[in-house]
């Protein structure tokens, strides 16, 4: 099975001021995107206007204390919050992942960003980070 990197996810607590640097060095920005299930607004910047598969950057701003990035950002701050990994068949590496011992946050895909099917794998399999896999 191909596997590619998406994005990597940054916890912020403004997504204006968290995207200067962004901007300033040359990345693509995207529409904003909340995400009520999840409590987060996304912005996803594109390193690449010609190519919709390149890697980008999702900062996530939390629409609240309570959700999982306010969270984050209140125990660890802002910062890399997880890296994620865009496969052909969510459900089939859920079933490797499991039948292997990974430990899963998700058994079963979850609509995330951008109408994306993901899964969360837990940090205690993954050497501490948090890894998002996703089908689009």
């Amino acid at each position: 099975m191909k596997i590619y990197l998406d994005h990597i996810g940054i916890a912020c607590d403004d997504l204006d001021e968290a995207s200067n640097f962004w901007n300033l060095i040359g990345l693509i920005q995207g529409n904003d995107e909340l995400v009520v299930d999840q409590g987060v607004t996304t912005r996803f910047f594109s390193t690449s206007s010609n190519d919709p598969s390149s890697p980008k950057i999702e900062l996530l701003e939390p629409t609240g204390e309570n959700t999982p990035i306010g969270k984050f950002l209140t125990k660890r701050g802002p910062g890399v919050q997880q890296v994620c990994f865009r496969v052909e068949n969510l459900v089939e590496m859920i079933s490797i992942l499991t039948a292997n011992g990974v430990q899963m946050i998700d058994t079963e895909p979850r609509l995330g960003a951008h109408n994306s099917m993901i899964a969360f794998v837990h940090p205690r399999s993954t050497g501490g980070v948090l890894v998002e896999l996703a089908q689009k």
